[in-house]
């Protein structure tokens, strides 16, 4: 097992090693999801989120030891160029690795665990949700300033952006790092980027009519490509899903 630490929480090394190597039977289970495990531990009185990576596929084992970085890695470091462009998300403390002779067999990342009041899937879920146009039009000025700063989340999804709020105000935190690209963007991948959100074209319309205020752009062509890309999502996403319902007798 090899692990990178964050200069501040150097001291604590051991423990946080003990923590991964004890994940399957310490720490306090948060979400255990298809293919990726959280787990709390506490560490001096600051609790830590622990997310344990499915082991992957021999093809990638190799891929992430040699040619790839592997996705607690990835997290770990896009973590710190977030926070350098003043773009929220828990604070990142360490990543963790464990090789075989093949490859990458597990990995693990550790940040900070936040507090939140809400994620954008509430806002989705609940329509009559308090200030709801108020928070989704602060989430779209969010994103706008990502955007500007040229950071493509290709996990923009509902529950990849957790929401605090302090008094009346609302501050946004990026979660689930591992796939993110920093580059310049052009308007539709800035419009492709909110195809994940949400289904409602109530919502599209007010994210819609945000954006184009920010970017100095016309309302209706704003609209119509964030629809576009909205609805394609969900069309591709139905059509794997059928895939796997006659195929693979998923549901």
């Amino acid at each position: 097992m090899k692990g990178t630490v964050h200069p501040s929480s150097t001291s604590k090394y051991n423990v946080l090693l003990s923590f991964v190597n004890n994940f399957k039977t310490d720490g306090i289970l948060f979400i255990k999801g298809h293919r990726n495990v959280i787990k709390l531990f506490n560490l001096e009185g600051t609790t830590l989120n622990i997310k344990s990576f499915k082991k992957p596929n021999f093809i990638n084992q190799i891929a992430y030891r040699y040619f790839r970085k592997s996705k607690a890695r990835r997290s770990y470091e896009f973590a710190y160029i977030l926070l350098k462009k003043n773009i929220g998300t828990p604070q990142p403390i360490a990543y963790f690795e464990r090789f075989n002779l093949f490859g990458i067999t597990d990995s693990y990342y550790i940040c900070e665990h936040l507090k939140h009041d809400l994620t954008y899937r509430d806002l989705v879920i609940q329509p009559n949700y308090k200030n709801h146009e108020e928070i989704l039009r602060k989430f779209t000025r969010f994103t706008w300033d990502m955007h500007e700063k040229g950071i493509y989340f290709k996990d923009h999804s509902p529950g990849n952006t957790l929401i605090v709020e302090n008094n009346n105000t609302y501050e946004f935190y990026l979660v689930d790092l591992n796939r993110m690209s920093f580059t310049k963007l052009d308007f539709k991948a800035r419009m492709k980027s909110f195809a994940r959100l949400t289904p409602k074209k109530e919502m599209v319309r007010i994210m819609s009519d945000e954006y184009a205020k920010l970017s100095e752009e016309d309302f209706e062509k704003t609209y119509q490509l964030m629809w576009y890309y909205t609805n394609q999502f969900r069309e591709r996403s139905k059509r794997k899903k059928r895939i796997k319902q006659k195929y693979l007798g998923k549901k």
